[in-house]
């Protein structure tokens, strides 16, 4: 059995495998917006000022901050992927 694939049936089932991932982290985040009542940067300006140690806050924030980073890089990979020019299977 043979299977033909196109070069732009590659790219797009891998944008919808960033975009999945994309929106799996996103809601992730808005649970944590949901939970703190803000975004990220504001959560972890008022965190860095507060006095007390709150753990579990810290323990979110550390979850929350590799989520913004993780989407961060996803945004990043499904830009390369919508201007890749050549499909190379490895």
């Amino acid at each position: 059995m043979e299977l033909s694939v196109t070069k732009k049936e590659i790219i797009e089932f891998k944008k919808l495998e960033v975009i999945s991932q994309i929106a799996s982290i996103k809601s992730k985040i808005e649970l944590f917006e949901s939970k703190y009542g803000c975004k990220f940067e504001d959560f972890e300006k008022k965190l860095k000022k507060k006095r007390d140690e709150d753990f579990e806050e810290w323990d979110d924030y550390i979850e929350w901050k590799a989520y913004v980073r993780t989407l961060k890089e996803l945004k990043e990979k499904l830009k390369e992927i919508e201007n890749a020019k050549d499909v190379r299977l490895a």
